[in-house]
């Protein structure tokens, strides 16, 4: 199976993959000028994940039949179809009543094992609190650029239900602090294990790695093979017709990836499924594969990127950004005068600012709650191309002009421009990667356990 990099405690990773959540809100509405609307209006409560919400006719209403019974918990019809608009929502599928009946059997076995990591977790008396939940919410609202708030307008108007969202990510984070107890001494790494770990990577430099996502949907009865594979199928039709990868990982795939949006980082071909590694070998980059049968289950795969370890050079930047928040959601063509003036001010900065230390002393002396420092940001990765070529082409030291988005102004400033060989490893990317193929075995191996010993009966369509 793929090794990953789990051990990532929430789904923050969505936010990090790209380079400061607040920046990429801003990129979406490059320099859009208050009095002009952007190309692609929306309301103000866009979809959870930056993809269509479903549109048809779903059932009148949910019924709250018994579906399933996990050691005398219940699974009702209402949690089954709760769940599934949730993932009607991540992929703009039309949750139509017949999608809804072919995505049942999947999104319940799904949910027995949700149960199941969440028994384990009381039994554990591991306590996730509500400020975890709502950080990795937020992380999750930043990482696809909606304003806070968002998600749970749209899951309530959807008929999904934010509670739905809230569930799963408390168990996805309660899981995570059952592997670190179940690994122990193993989820620490000496600095002789990063050592020996660096010799084994000196040795193979100049060989071919792939960057792998992955969504890894679990069969845990041999007579359940044919639903997953169809579920499986339907999740690819929608990933190629355009839903986000990583919020589709994040919400369905059952590997400790999915805390990261399915990013297995870069995987040389002999540490990968035989079958895997045959895909990637042919795949070009941005492809997603076609169903292949791993142990325990299916993967979909996204091949990233390829590169020759040790030999990557890109071009790497250091940014400051100030964040000026809106009070209510940007109407371009009728904007606020609260808006306007946080315009004026950002004008008014944009002259101002000599410095990046001067940048950060702005944004904390209006108590910033985005990152004023995102950390490295590889350019080639920057997206939209528009804020790619801003960055690009921004003189060292100068602040950017005013940058709008739906929920504030951002300002931004390059610190640094250099060329790096990015295919190194440091120390703590090494831990990552060691540990995390330790957790997703440990996951899998105690999720097996707690199937084989649990009661489930299962009542069928009700």
């Amino acid at each position: 199976m793929i090794s990953t990099k789990a051990g990532r405690a929430a789904l923050g990773a969505l936010a990090a993959a790209a380079f400061g959540a607040a920046v990429t809100a801003c990129g979406a509405a490059w320099a859009a000028p208050l009095s002009q609307p952007p190309a692609a209006q929306q309301a103000p409560a866009p979809g959870g994940n930056g993809a269509a919400a479903g549109k048809g006719a779903a059932p009148a209403g949910p019924r709250t039949d018994i579906v399933a019974v996990v050691n005398g918990d219940v699974i009702s019809n209402d949690d089954v179809i709760r769940r599934t608009r949730l993932f009607g929502m991540s992929t703009g599928i039309p949750m139509t009543p017949e999608v809804l009946e072919r995505l049942k059997p999947q999104i319940t076995r799904q949910l027995i094992d949700e149960r199941l990591r969440l028994q384990e977790i009381q039994r554990r008396k591991i306590v996730v609190s509500d400020q975890q939940i709502a950080d990795a919410i937020h992380q999750i609202e930043q990482g696809n650029g909606m304003p806070p708030g968002t998600l749970r307008q749209r899951l309530s108007a959807d008929g999904a239900g934010f509670r739905t969202l809230v569930d799963q990510v408390r168990v996805q984070i309660g899981w995570s602090d059952v592997l670190r107890q179940t690994l122990g001494e193993r989820a620490q790494l000496t600095p002789q294990d990063i050592e020996a770990q660096k010799a084994i990577l000196a040795q193979q430099t100049g060989k071919p790695e792939y960057h792998i996502g992955e969504i890894f949907i679990p069969v845990d009865d041999p007579q359940n093979t044919a639903d997953a594979q169809r579920f499986t199928e339907t999740v690819i039709s929608q990933l190629r017709a355009g839903a986000p990868f990583p919020v589709v990982a994040a919400q369905f795939s059952q590997s400790q990836s999915a805390l990261s949006g399915g990013d297995e980082g870069w995987r040389q071909a002999n540490q990968l499924d035989p079958g895997v590694a045959q895909l990637v070998l042919e795949m070009p980059v941005g492809a997603i594969s076609n169903p292949v049968k791993v142990p325990g289950g299916f993967s979909i795969v996204q091949l990233r990127g390829k590169r020759e370890l040790g030999n990557e050079n890109a071009t790497v930047l250091s940014l400051r950004q100030l964040f000026l928040p809106f009070a209510s959601p940007l109407n371009p063509q009728a904007p606020t005068e609260q808006q306007r003036q946080m315009l004026d001010k950002a004008k008014a900065y944009g002259s101002s600012l000599r410095s990046c230390d001067d940048v950060e002393a702005a944004a904390k002396a209006q108590n910033q709650s985005r990152p004023i420092d995102p950390g490295e940001i590889r350019l080639e990765q920057v997206s939209p191309p528009q804020f790619r070529q801003l960055l690009a082409g921004l003189p060292i030291g100068k602040a950017s002009q005013p940058l709008v988005a739906n929920d504030g102004i951002m300002v931004v400033m390059v610190c640094s421009r250099e060329e790096k060989n990015v295919s190194q490893l440091s120390d703590q990317e090494i831990r990552q990667e060691v540990i995390g193929e330790r957790a997703e075995l440990a996951s899998r191996q105690l999720l097996r356990e707690l199937r084989r010993k649990a009661n489930i009966d299962l009542r069928g369509a009700a």
